[in-house]
């Protein structure tokens, strides 16, 4: 049995264990196994793993995103969608920071941050990123300015790094969405408390930039 068997076995039988023990049942191991609560078992336990992995950051994953997938549509669009819900899609957004004032030099992160609104943020540009993440990002990425090329580059990368950089080229809309939401609080379903865009009006955004859709 392999490594992958065994993580999976385990799981199973310890979310078998926890799902019975919440019920208030008892697994007596030494009967055959109810393939009735396994099968139930499998499926609310890859759900939990499911839930638990959306959304996990790996920072290597950023090198996967290259210049010339910026050229592709569905790429594009969820771009678009990003831009909108952080409110920075007219002409100027890649120059805003948090507040809505615009910086003049694209030559680094402006590394400004401003107390408003009950909120303290260094977010800026097209896709509101903190002097942190920023930094985090060009060092992966050697990204040697801040201008709108680069800003792109480094959303893609981010994208690349949340694991939903195959779905979004493949249009898989809400699953990207559901990844992404960790790191752009705009985004539909983000846990973080802040106002997002709706699903539905999301996906608008995305069918109205030329993205398409598939469930594949």
């Amino acid at each position: 049995m392999n490594k992958t068997a065994l993580i999976i076995g385990g799981v199973v039988i310890y979310g078998a264990y926890y799902i019975a023990k919440n019920k208030g049942e008892v697994i007596d191991i030494t009967q055959p196994l109810n393939t009735g609560l396994l099968n139930n078992t499998i499926n609310q336990t890859a759900d939990l793993i499911e839930g638990l992995s959306m959304g996990f950051l790996s920072i290597g994953n950023m090198t996967r995103a290259k210049p010339e997938m910026l050229l592709i549509p569905n790429v594009k669009a969820m771009l678009a969608v990003i831009r909108k819900g952080e409110g920075t899609s007219d002409k100027n957004g890649y120059r805003r920071i948090f507040g809505g004032q615009l910086f003049n030099s694209f030559a680094d992160h402006p590394r400004i941050t401003v107390k408003k609104g009950g909120y303290t943020s260094s977010a800026a540009g097209a896709y509101q990123f903190l002097i942190s993440t920023w930094d985090e990002t060009r060092a992966k990425m050697g990204l040697r300015d801040f201008s709108p090329a680069a800003q792109d580059l480094a959303a893609l990368g981010r994208i690349a790094a949340r694991g939903a950089l195959d779905d979004v080229i493949a249009g898989r809309f809400e699953a990207a969405i559901k990844k992404l939401n960790k790191e752009w609080a705009s985004l539909p379903l983000s846990p973080y408390g802040q106002p997002v865009q709706t699903m539905q009006g999301a996906k608008n955004i995305y069918l109205a930039n030329n993205g398409t859709l598939t469930t594949a």
